[in-house]
Order: C-alpha cells, then sequence, then structure tokens
C-alpha cells in the first residue's frame, strides 16, 4: 500500500526532523524519502516541511497532518489485525529493541524459530546497551533488564534476574579480594562500568542485611556495551556487575569468580515494554509470548 508507506515515511521524518535518518528507519533511500514527502505536497496542495541545507522544521500544515495521519494508520493497523486475528495468519513487520547481553544469547536466537511459525512476519532486531525510547524509535517492543522508568506503556515481566560481581583470578591476585561494596569503595578497586550517553554517575545497587544500598563505584575503564566490559573482566583489568545467565560459563570454567559475595547485587528484572494500542496487535501478542516462553527456557537452561 504504497499511500500508507508514504505516511509512515512522513510521520518519522517529522519525528526525526532528518530526511537521512527517516529514510534509514524505513529501509528506503534518502532519494524515494524525498520524492515520496514531494509527492504527499503535492497531492495535498501545501508545504509540509520547511527545508535548508541544515534543518528540516514541519509547518503548521505539516503538525495538523501529522495529528491527522496518526489517527489513519491506526485505523488502518486495527482493520489489518481484526482480519489477521480472525484469519490466524499475523503478517507485517516487528520492529523490537534489546540489550546486547539479552539480545545476542535470548532475542536473537528465537526469532528464526518465530518466522518459521508465523511466515508473513518480519523481525526488525536494533540491540544496543544505550537507553532507547521506544515511541520516539518508532518501536513495538523493547526488552529491558531492570526497571523501566517509562510507565505510559505496558510492561510484561519474564523472569527474575540474579546479578553477580566478579573478576577474573589474576585480578583478584593483584588487587586482593573485596568482601562487600565497601570494600570495593575503600580499597579502589576498578570497577569495570556500563556507560551510555546521560548517565552522569555510577551507583551500584547491593544487598546489605537484606536491604540493598547503592553505593558510588569508579574505574578507569567504562564501555555502552556489556560485552566489552566482560572481556575487559576476563583480561583482570577489573570488576564487573553482570546478570548470571551472561556469565554462568565463565563463572563454571573458573577464568571468573564471584567477589564481595557479602554484598551481591540486587536482583533485576527481564521484561518487554510494547505501546498500548499495540496490546491488540495479534503479530505483537504471538510475538511477546514466543519470546517469554524462550527467555524462561534459555535462563533456566532447558
Amino acid at each position: 500500500m504504497p499511500y500508507v508507506t508514504t505516511l509512515k515515511i512522513f510521520r518519522r521524518v517529522y519525528e526525526l526532523g532528518n530526511m537521512s535518518a527517516a529514510a534509514r528507519d524505513q529501509r528506503v533511500s534518502p532519494a524515494v524519502a524525498s520524492s515520496r514527502m514531494a509527492e504527499l505536497e503535492n497531492h495535498l496542495g501545501v508545504r509540509l516541511f520547511n527545508r535548508t541545507t541544515r534543518s528540516l522544521a514541519p509547518t503548521e500544515h505539516g503538525r495538523l497532518f501529522y495529528e491527522g495521519s496518526g489517527k489513519i494508520l491506526d485505523a488502518i493497523e486495527q482493520a489489518e489485525s481484526a482480519i489477521a486475528d480472525h484469519a490466524k495468519s499475523p503478517r507485517g513487520s516487528i520492529y523490537v529493541a534489546a540489550p546486547l547481553g539479552i539480545g545476542r544469547r535470548l532475542i536473537a536466537p528465537a526469532v528464526p524459530d518465530f518466522k518459521t511459525t508465523y511466515p508473513n512476519t518480519d523481525v526488525r532486531l536494533r540491540m544496543s546497551d544505550r537507553k532507547i525510547d521506544l515511541t520516539a524509535e518508532g518501536l513495538d517492543i523493547m526488552f529491558f533488564l531492570g526497571t523501566p522508568a517509562d510507565s505510559t506503556h505496558r510492561v510484561r515481566t519474564i523472569a527474575e534476574c540474579p546479578r553477580i560481581l566478579c573478576a577474573a583470578p589474576h585480578y583478584i591476585a593483584a588487587h586482593g579480594m573485596p568482601q562487600n561494596g565497601a570494600d570495593l569503595i575503600a580499597d579502589k578497586h576498578a570497577c569495570l562500568l556500563l556507560r551510555y550517553p546521560g548517565v552522569t554517575e555510577f551507583q551500584w545497587s547491593l544487598q546489605t542485611a537484606g536491604r540493598p544500598k547503592s553505593y558510588p563505584v569508579s574505574g578507569p575503564f567504562e564501555s555502552d556495551d556489556g560485552d566489552v566490559l566482560t572481556e575487559w573482566a576476563l583480561a583482570g583489568h577489573g570488576i564487573i556487575n553482570k546478570p548470571m545467565f551472561e556469565i554462568a560459563s565463565h563463572l563454571a570454567d573458573g577464568t571468573l569468580v564471584e567477589v564481595a559475595s557479602q554484598t551481591p547485587p540486587t536482583p533485576v528484572f527481564l521484561g518487554c515494554l510494547y505501546p498500548h494500542k499495540k496490546h491488540q496487535d495479534p503479530k505483537i501478542r504471538l510475538f511477546i509470548d514466543h519470546m517469554v516462553a524462550s527467555c524462561k527456557a534459555g535462563l533456566s537452561g532447558k
């Protein structure tokens, strides 16, 4: 449906404020996106965006059309969902985001089975440890590890995930074995830290006497990729705070060992967020159900 595609491109151009970014998001070339916007403006007889060499901003007509186009796409999506649900044959693309550790170990391996079961669906998986805005990035589902800050979306909790502080044996031999969170601070241990844009300080929540306490940890290395932190820990550069399922094999073979065992990290929850309006879309419901079952099996080792 070319007009639906055009509306989707228009809305991403409006939301991202950039033609090239919108084109990448919708998997078309910038030339196609620009041509579709020109055709839409010609069809409507108004200018939707003011363009300069450096910026792109919506006009008043553009703002009005953005509001109306959302209602049109919602109505089309609801109609398609009703047909797909009735026919028991979900179809269309599902835009999914997940942190790197979860995505690589739990989500990505389960995608092919879902595609096999529902061949008329396509899964567009984006993996990153940075913070992601579900709405701004046009996503259907976002998996998370922790506590979601955005309460405007529906939340599906999948499982509790224990965490552990660990380091390589040769790091401990060189720097000593911390017994608790206080030792991490007092002895100035090198804590390997996950940092992404917007994070200004680091706090590790550890369990002390039955209640959590935050410790302001620091260290010489940081990255926005959790797997990089694991590699640094294996090389003896410091201590990591990781979900058990991510480093279980390293604990089993002794390349990493638990530290500060008197104050283990508080567990986090694996779950997913999705917009309220997506709740009735059969492909979204089925994908989430599929991933919940697969993730639970993966976390239990089955």
